[in-house]
Parts: C-alpha cells; sequence; structure tokens
C-alpha cells in the first residue's frame, strides 16, 4: 500500500569520507530519490555501494558533503524521534530488562513514565514478547532480540522506518519470520520504510520499489516498481512475474558489482 505524496526527498546528495594520509573515499555521488508516504522502499546493492551510508545520512546520523534531505519539507539536520532506526547487530542495551528497552526512546523524549511503561507493555504483548518483558537480551534469542529491537524503533511512533540490514544476523527460517512479520508491523503502522539488504529475494517479498545502487561512488542505478499483489506469501516466489523480476535485478547487481571490481 502507498500512500499519496512525498514523505522524505533527497536531492543532490553527497558523501565523501576523509582518510588520514590517503586518498578521500567518494561513497555516494548525486543520489536523488522521492520517497512515498507509507511506501515500503528497498535499497539494494552490491557491498560497499553506500546503501548504509544513505541510510544513516537520512537518519541524521551522518551529515552529508552536499545536497539534502528534507522530511515533508523540512531539512534534516540531526537524529529525531520522527525517524525510527533498526540496525543488523541488536543494538539492544544488555544491562535494561526488554521492557526497558523498549520504554528507553519515550523516556528520553519525556513521556510519562507511567503512559510510556503502558506503551512498551502493549508492543511486547503486540510483538509476541509479553512473558519476556523482565528478561534481559542475552535471554532471547536472535529473532526476540530484533523484534524487540523493532518495538524499541516503534515505541516513539516514528513516521518513518529505517532499517540497515535488520535480519543479516538471523538464520534463513528466523529471517523468513521476521520478513513477514515486519510487513504485519508495516501493514498495521502505516509506516513509511525504508529498508536496505543485499538481497534480492527479500526485497522482493517486502518492497513496493527497490532502488538499485551502483557502487564506487553509490550512484542511483534504477528504481523499479515492485507490481507483485499484496498479501504476499513465499508461494509467489514460483509466479511468472515474481521470476522476471528476479532475472532484472540479478542481472542489474552482477553488472554493477563487475564494474565496481573493473574500478
Amino acid at each position: 500500500m502507498v500512500g499519496h505524496g512525498s514523505k522524505l526527498e533527497v536531492v543532490g546528495l553527497d558523501k565523501t569520507f576523509p582518510v588520514r594520509g590517503g586518498q578521500p573515499v567518494h561513497a555516494l555521488e548525486n543520489i536523488n530519490v522521492s520517497v512515498r508516504n507509507r511506501e515500503f522502499l528497498s535499497l539494494l546493492g552490491p557491498s560497499g555501494c553506500g546503501k548504509s551510508t544513505l541510510l544513516r545520512i537520512v537518519a541524521g546520523l551522518e551529515v552529508a558533503s552536499a545536497g539534502s534531505v528534507d522530511k515533508e519539507g523540512t531539512r534534516v539536520t540531526g537524529p529525531g524521534a520522527d525517524r525510527g532506526m533498526v540496525f543488523q547487530a541488536f543494538s539492544l542495551f544488555p544491562w535494561l530488562t526488554v521492557q526497558k528497552n523498549v520504554e528507553f526512546g519515550p523516556s528520553l523524549s519525556g513521556v510519562d513514565k507511567s503512559v510510556r511503561a503502558e506503551r512498551a507493555r502493549h508492543l511486547l504483548e503486540h510483538f509476541g514478547l509479553g512473558p519476556f518483558a523482565d528478561k534481559y537480551p542475552k535471554a532471547l534469542s536472535g529473532g526476540m532480540k530484533q523484534r524487540v529491537a523493532l518495538a524499541r524503533a516503534i515505541a516513539n511512533d516514528p513516521e518513518i522506518l529505517l532499517m540497515d540490514e535488520p535480519f543479516g544476523a538471523l538464520d534463513a527460517q528466523t529471517r523468513a519470520s521476521m520478513q513477514e512479520f515486519v510487513l504485519q508491523v508495516w501493514q498495521e503502522n502505516q509506516k513509511t520504510v525504508l529498508f536496505v539488504t543485499h538481497d534480492i529475494d527479500e526485497a522482493l517479498f517486502i518492497s513496493d520499489r527497490i532502488l538499485v545502487m551502483k557502487t564506487r561512488p553509490g550512484r542511483v542505478s534504477r528504481i523499479i516498481d515492485i507490481d507483485l499483489p499484496r498479501p504476499r506469501d513465499y508461494d509467489m516466489q514460483f509466479s511468472a512475474r515474481y521470476l522476471e523480476l528476479k532475472r532484472e535485478l540479478s542481472e542489474l547487481i552482477r553488472a554493477e558489482t563487475r564494474a565496481g571490481h573493473a574500478a
């Protein structure tokens, strides 16, 4: 489901990292993309193409060297509660319980203690984690940790979810269940999602559109509409349209990988 209008505008974005005693690394070059309201947009490309750097600039965790990111007309200049981030590393605080991890964002935002506790309890129940509220992260499986990380990101009720290969460290079965789970969360919460992945099947399963990136420096190669019907299930992987899209994406990624090696 794609809402009307633009949620994010990335215009002329460049990023160069200085290297002490060496040549600067040109990570991103002239990135232009309009992210639609409530869409699920995936960033796909070879390793080193700047997907995570682009996501971190949108999150306000990195500063662009040139260009801009605007959220509904307001310039992004740093982190904000309107953008929730989920990393590949589970990034939970090991010294806090599951409940307190989810409460952490609202506590920074000044949300009343009883309100944020109730919000965290509701999310944990909804995410199937209610019985683990008083446990510490070390007691959880990888999939459960990532559910907690997602609950923590949603606890501030952000308008945009930024997800940086969040399932990359999970086994195949857990990864598949988390893909289904994050789609369910997206459909229920009506968020705009920007999702970094290197997995073509994952991108096809979850996305409204896929932005394929060139490498060295990272640029936009193509943006492809994924016109597969929703709700989706894994049987669609055998459909003619799915296989056609997968072939197109595979050829693009192979070409960009070869170009990167030749650079």
